[in-house]
This record gives C-alpha cells, structure tokens and sequence, in this order.
C-alpha cells in the first residue's frame, strides 16, 4: 500500500492502550473473524469524551482510516488487541509525533496498520473529519482543506513487513518461514 486516502480521527498525547481498547474486551480472540469484528467495534472506545467517537453509534466500523496522534501514542500495556482493534474496525495509519515502542512493534508484527511519525506537532493543527492523504513513499501527509503538506519520517524496512501481513507473512512471503 502506497497512499491511504480517508478522513482523519485526531487524537492527543499519551493515548494508551486502556483507551485504545479496554481490557474488558480482551477476551476476544482475534483470530476468529467474529470476535475480531467485535474487537474492532470497540477500538478507541475508551478516549475520553472530547475526542468523539471513532466508531459512530450503531456502527461496527469506522469512517476513519487516518489518525492523529500527539506524543507517545500507544503507551500502556504491551497488548497486541490495540493495533488488532484499530486495524479490525477500519484504521490504516497512525501518524503520530512519537509512539511508545511496544505499541510501533506490534503494529508491525501484526502488519495491522502502519504507525507513522510526524516531524511536526499535527493533533493541534488538524481536526476529525478532514479528508486527507498518505504517501507512504514520499513520506508526506497531505491535508487539501488546508492546502497544506506534512512531512513524515520514513518507516524503513518496517513498511515491507507490514505490506506483508505482519511478521510471520513477511517471513512466509520471503522464504524464512516454511
């Protein structure tokens, strides 16, 4: 995947993963189709008020595919459920100022979706539901309401093994896993 066009869903800093995905959702097992739909219908569900819904109610997925976050995203517990939850429910990317590293790795080992760092500061600049586009190639995110384009830093070899799947596909994919 090359360009990942959608509406944005703008998040803050020290967005954890108790509020990516509450832990009462846990017990869903992501490798059973129904329970991952399930588990993607309660991504983001536990973001205070102010962010608004990522999953609109009544909804199982998210008219999202892009979000915003500030610093230190995806810190917390090192669940796997939270980049699984924001790629079930319909998530491409999180392009964020900084990520906690566990959270970065499991978007990778999963291949759920790609985790993105900004050059600059973007959750107080932008807002939901804009219409915006990213260029994983260029390495830009570009907001045409604005007029305006944002550079992001590069995820490297990371991008190959997300475009793969995850960590076992990649490694099936290119002849180290049998």
């Amino acid at each position: 995947m090359q360009k990942i066009t959608g509406k944005l869903f703008v998040t803050g800093d020290n967005i954890d993963t108790d509020q990516i995905i509450p832990a009462q959702y846990l017990n869903l097992v992501p490798t059973n189709p129904d329970e991952l739909a399930k588990l993607g219908s309660h991504a983001l569900a536990g973001l205070p008020d102010k962010f608004g819904r990522f999953i609109p109610e009544g909804q199982a997925k998210s008219p999202y595919a892009i979000i915003i976050g500030g610093r230190n995203f995806g810190c917390g517990s090192s669940r796997e459920h939270a980049p699984i939850s924001l790629g079930a429910a319909g998530g491409k990317v999180v392009v964020a100022e900084s990520f906690a590293r566990i959270f970065f790795r499991n978007c990778i080992a999963t291949g759920q979706l790609y985790p993105v760092e900004s050059e600059v500061r973007l959750c107080d600049e932008l807002r939901t539901g804009m219409d915006a586009e990213v260029d994983l190639e260029a390495g830009t995110l570009s907001v045409p309401a604005l007029g305006k384009s944002y550079r992001l830093r590069p995820l490297g070899a990371a991008k190959d093994v997300i475009d793969n799947g995850g960590l076992f596909e990649h490694a099936r994919k290119s002849g180290m896993l049998k």
